[in-house]
Formats: structure tokens, C-alpha cells, sequence
């Protein structure tokens, strides 16, 4: 099938998508962790930033569990027709300013903060590496500043991949995600999108607030946590003053970084990231 063609059937698909659409948990493509022995010239690599991802179903955006985000109208507004996948971002490190402004209730000033940065087009029946050109027509043809295509690189070696990765990690930067070049977007978890970081992470319950000593007497010291799992443990370092002075709640959702597990099992160097928004 001719390209004309294939973008006249997406753009059909794409109308009677809108018109039949309904409140649902959007089906997003997940990222397996990184591993050695993939071809690494099959891959287009990119930025992993740290936002809310959301996407844009042609009428509004909504996060991964499918509730509306409420986005200014101006923010949506010349966004294209098509479904887009993307990350609601402001900066490096921002990661709880990001989701303060965009998981309210009521859109305010500080959306001028916000960019929706975009890397695929789920609905678009091509290869990642068409996708990526369709999805850079679309952002040039909206022609918004808050409406932008996250840059792709390419790397000839696994040496190349992991000095990319300490020159982003130096920036601030959390990550590293590889798309390959000819994957089908597929709502599931797969090697065709792969995610590189330093460290690892997981999600944990918190179950206890445990007092702090020393500098910390007064405040939330750590936190003793539950993963899904069943393993309990101790969190006590990543924490910010006022996240001591304002402790996750007990019974709320938290992310952690960790280099290892001990031989039982336990995250080793268990260092405090965020807390998970409810959305």
C-alpha cells in the first residue's frame, strides 16, 4: 500500500475512532528493562523523561488508567485529531511539580509549564520508524511551542548506548528508552521498547512512619514498606526535609531505586524516588 493511501485510511480510522469513543483505560505499549545481546542499530533511542504519561485520544488527554486530565483549553487546543502517546513534562527533576499541576481538578496558570512530549502514534498501522515521521509531520503542522516530538538518536555500539546514558544521568536525567525501528505498536510489554537506567525501581505500600534521630528528631525518619511480593523493608534515604516534616501516607503507593537484591530478596541501597499519584 502506497504512503498516501496508508495516511488516508489512518486519518479515516482516526475520525471514526472520535466518534465511537468512549471513557477507557487507553491500551499503551510498556517498556521490559534492558539487557544485553539486542542489536543496538535496530533501535531508535531517546530520553526517558520523567513525567505523566497521558494520552491524547483526539478529544482529551488522559492518563494510563484512562481518567481525564484536565488540561486548559488552550493547552489542547490545534491538537491534532489523532491518538498521540506522549509525556506531560515540564523539566528534569520536576517530576512532582509535574504532577501537582497537571493531576488537578481545576487547570492553573502554571500549565504555561507544561509541554506534551510526544513519542508515538498508536493508532498509525506502520513500523516505529514510520510512525516517528508521521508523528513529526503532525507536530509541525500543529505548530505549538507545549506541543513537541521527544528526539530520537541513533547509537552503532552498546559502548555509544551507556555513554549517552551518563551524559543524560549528569544532566539530571533519569533514563534512557529504545524503540525498535520496525515494531507494531502493541498494547503489551515487549523487547521492541526497552528501558536503560542506572539503577532499578519498584513500587512498595507504605505500612509504617518510623521516628527520625539526630538531625531528623521530629521528623519522619523512614518508612517501613510492603512490595507486591510480600517483602517488607525499611526506607530511609531520598527523603527531602519537608517529605520528612510530610510523609507519603500509610497505606499510599511509593517508588524506590535500588542496585540489588540481597540473597532473601530484599532491595539493597532502597533509596526513596516519589509517590504515586492516584490518577
Amino acid at each position: 500500500m502506497s504512503r498516501p493511501l496508508l495516511v488516508f485510511y489512518f486519518c479515516l480510522a482516526s475520525l471514526l475512532s472520535l466518534a465511537a469513543m468512549s471513557q477507557t483505560r487507553p491500551a499503551i505499549e510498556l517498556a521490559n528493562r534492558y539487557h544485553e545481546g539486542i542489536d543496538i542499530n535496530d533501535y531508535l533511542v531517546s530520553e526517558k523523561l520523567d513525567g505523566i504519561r497521558a494520552r491524547w485520544n483526539g478529544k482529551q488527554l488522559l492518563t494510563r488508567s484512562g481518567n481525564t486530565i484536565s488540561a486548559p483549553q488552550w493547552f489542547t487546543r490545534g491538537f491534532p485529531i489523532q491518538a498521540l502517546d506522549g509525556e506531560l513534562w515540564i523539566a528534569r527533576r520536576h517530576f512532582e511539580k509535574t504532577a501537582s499541576v497537571v493531576l488537578r481538578q481545576q487547570p492553573g496558570e502554571t500549565w504555561h509549564k507544561v509541554k506534551f512530549m510526544l513519542f508515538d502514534l498508536p493508532e498509525y498501522p506502520g513500523p516505529f520508524s514510520e510512525r516517528l515521521r508521521m508523528l513529526k509531520e503532525l507536530s509541525i503542522a500543529a505548530n505549538l511551542s507545549h506541543l513537541q516530538v521527544i528526539p530520537q538518536q541513533r547509537y552503532a555500539s552498546q559502548a555509544a548506548l551507556k555513554a549517552a546514558l551518563d551524559a543524560i544521568i549528569k544532566k539530571g536525567g533519569e533514563g534512557l528508552m529504545l524503540h525498535h525501528q520496525n515494531a507494531q505498536y502493541l498494547a503489551t510489554r515487549s523487547d521492541q521498547v526497552l528501558k536503560l537506567k542506572k539503577h532499578q525501581d519498584a513500587e512498595a505500600v507504605v505500612l509504617e512512619h518510623l521516628p527520625g534521630k539526630g538531625k531528623y528528631l521530629g521528623m519522619m525518619g523512614s518508612v517501613r514498606v510492603r512490595m507486591r511480593n510480600g517483602k517488607t523493608f525499611k526506607i530511609g534515604s531520598g527523603f527531602s526535609d519537608y517529605e520528612r516534616q510530610h510523609p507519603p501516607a500509610i497505606g499510599s503507593v511509593v517508588t524506590f531505586k535500588y542496585y540489588d537484591v540481597t540473597i532473601n530478596g530484599i532491595p539493597k541501597f532502597a533509596s526513596y524516588l516519589r509517590q504515586k499519584p492516584e490518577n
